[in-house]
């Protein structure tokens, strides 16, 4: 995509922003132009900064007849989560996928990558983008048979999100967010302290989940954390930690297809974490599971063997989302420049490829967008360490500089080894790429401890705790870990790279004066070519900075059986096509077996 293209897109996506986000008519799937529901063959696409960019792979059938209702669909999971309460959770692809059968976002992507109302009917800012009106449809209820409302609305802000204990407090601090304000029963506006024009993709995620304010007060947080309450389209059941966790169809959900039918079409759906990436195919092609997720290079070539050996199908997708090792910049010796430039030119991108099997599959990534993406920058990649190939000979050199220092941060006598421990959950391509990093680094003196980390264990240990000094620290040296997105580049960086005691998605710790100046320039600025400048001169700082190094693009796939359908193939209330199964994230609000 050449930088006329990208200009026009921005210019398109600023005008949709300024004309507002507001739903069709009632936007309840009624007009005369929505999209069936689960009966069309839709291919998914790639979203956010990757306009038009389609799925590679995407054989999503919905059979000769309708929809039919009943019955139940196993879903094979990536990793538990932590807990299911907005503002404490730690939800990671698999985490994503549980929320959005009992949460509703207030927004939402569709197939173009834009922002559409979701629970919202409309969300309007006022004409210096200070302010941000969203009115709520009407009519929604939880599941606990309390209501949808601004008040509501207004609560999870205040109580969930907006408070110190919360991992989302950053988030909305970093994106200017000062107050809510309820204007009516069914209306609230989010007051900023400057102009945000990407303000409303934060309300796409758990910040825009509204969980049930009387389930909450009545449970408590560890209670409602636990046994979650929201408006979605199914209603929590049971939770076996580590075993499964079921969901009912929810008979009072608000929303319907584009006949009229009642929406969900499924009784139930068991979700089964498989941390194993072997034991998650294996129980695909066994019928042990009928539906399962991998973001794994060599179980999407399974997955695709499946489908093409027959009785599968599935939906391919690969965005901004790629492998990096992370470092806590504030452990020694990872807050030396030195040793994380030296971990850059040692690496071998192309090596790490093939040991993941994603080989043939996604290109090595130099930043935060991918080759697609309309941000992507050719200078940011000629500057990162170890591009276009491994630089050995000028990695050995840094620690050698840093060993023969004096003053080195890690307080060890001149001449002592480098020594940095590397954490992993316990996946065996992921504990074949520890191995390939020790050995890659190893040849540039960097000696590597490998240290296995259950996958929820993983995420908090980055994610850190607010009790620490400074807060959200975090708990570890290098991690393994995935980058990138698809929200918009001001979100993107002001969370990675917003204060360290506020940001708990700054897993770095990583902090800039100027990347801080830049990020504002993203948000207040409509123009594409000053946003280009921006992102760029950012990724030109990181690849000099080295917070973390580059892999590879994250390929992803959610597999099942033939006969489910409406996997990828989901609608928005108005009846336009969502955005798919990006990162291997499920919605099977209108997913249904065929008998």
């Amino acid at each position: 995509m050449n930088r006329s293209t990208h200009r026009w897109w921005w210019r398109l996506l600023a005008l949709l922003a300024a004309l507002s986000l507001v739903a069709a008519a009632c936007g309840d799937d009624d007009a005369d132009d929505a999209a069936d529901t689960g009966t069309d063959d839709t291919a998914d696409t790639d979203t956010g900064d990757d306009p038009g960019t389609t799925d590679d792979t995407v054989t999503d059938d919905a059979g000769d007849g309708g929809p039919t209702p009943g019955g139940t669909v196993v879903v094979g999971l990536e990793a538990e989560s932590n807990s299911w309460l907005p503002g404490t959770a730690s939800w990671a692809t698999s985490g994503y996928s549980v929320a959005h059968s009992i949460f509703d976002p207030l927004v939402a992507f569709d197939a173009d990558g834009q922002i559409q109302p979701y629970l919202a009917e409309s969300v309007t800012p006022n004409d210096d983008l200070t302010e941000w009106t969203l009115t709520l449809r009407d009519g929604v209820t939880f599941h606990d048979g309390s209501a949808l409302t601004a008040e509501v609305v207004k609560w999870n802000i205040d109580t969930l999100h907006n408070v110190a204990t919360s991992n989302t407090q950053g988030a909305l601090l970093n994106a200017g967010f000062t107050e809510i304000r309820v204007d009516d029963e069914l209306t609230v506006t989010y007051v900023l302290s400057g102009p945000n024009a990407a303000f409303p993709d934060l309300l796409r995620n758990v910040i825009g989940m509204p969980a049930s304010q009387q389930a909450y007060e009545e449970l408590g947080a560890e209670g409602f954390a636990a046994a979650p309450v929201g408006t979605g389209p199914f209603v929590f059941d049971t939770w076996e930690r580590d075993s499964r966790l079921i969901v009912t169809k929810n008979p009072d959900y608000w929303r319907t297809d584009a006949d009229g039918n009642q929406l969900p079409y499924l009784d139930s759906i068991e979700w089964r974490p498989i941390p194993d990436e072997d034991s998650r195919v294996q129980s695909l092609a066994s019928g042990d599971v009928t539906v399962m997720q991998t973001l794994r290079g060599t179980a999407v070539k399974q997955v695709q063997a499946l489908i093409d050996d027959g009785g599968y199908d599935g939906s391919f997708f690969v965005g901004n989302e790629a492998g990096v090792s992370i470092f806590n910049v504030l452990i020694p010796p990872l807050d030396d420049l030195r040793i994380r430039q030296a971990a850059g030119y040692a690496g071998d991108s192309e090596a790490v490829a093939a040991v993941l099997g994603d080989d043939g599959l996604v290109p090595v990534t130099t930043q935060f967008f991918s080759v697609d993406s309309p941000w992507y920058s050719e200078a940011v990649a000629e500057a990162y360490p170890g591009y276009p190939e491994r630089d050995i000979d000028t990695a050995i050199a840094l620690v050698d500089e840093y060993k023969a220092d004096p003053n080195r941060s890690d307080g060890k006598a001149v001449g002592d080894p480098v020594t940095v421990q590397y954490n992993c959950p316990p996946d065996p391509s992921l504990i074949e790429v520890a191995q390939l990093i020790q050995a890659l680094w190893g040849e540039a003196g960097i000696e590597v401890t490998l240290n296995q980390v259950e996958q929820a264990a993983h995420i908090a240990n980055a994610v850190g705790s607010p009790d620490t000094d400074p807060p959200f620290a975090g708990d570890y040296v290098v991690n393994c870990w995935r980058a990138g997105g698809l929200d918009d580049p001001s979100i993107i960086f002001g969370n990675a790279f917003g204060p360290v005691e506020t940001s708990p998605l700054n897993f770095t710790n990583y902090t800039n004066p100027r990347i801080t100046e830049l990020v504002e320039v993203l948000r207040t600025e409509a123009d594409f070519d000053a946003r280009y400048a921006a992102v760029e001169e950012i990724g030109l700082i990181l690849s000099e900075e080295m917070p973390m190094t580059w892999g590879v693009g994250t390929p992803t796939i959610v597999g099942h059986l033939a006969e489910v359908n409406g996997v990828a193939s989901w609608t928005l209330p108005d009846g336009t096509p969502g955005n798919g199964t990006p990162s291997a994230t499920m919605r099977l609000v209108q997913t249904w077996i065929e008998g």
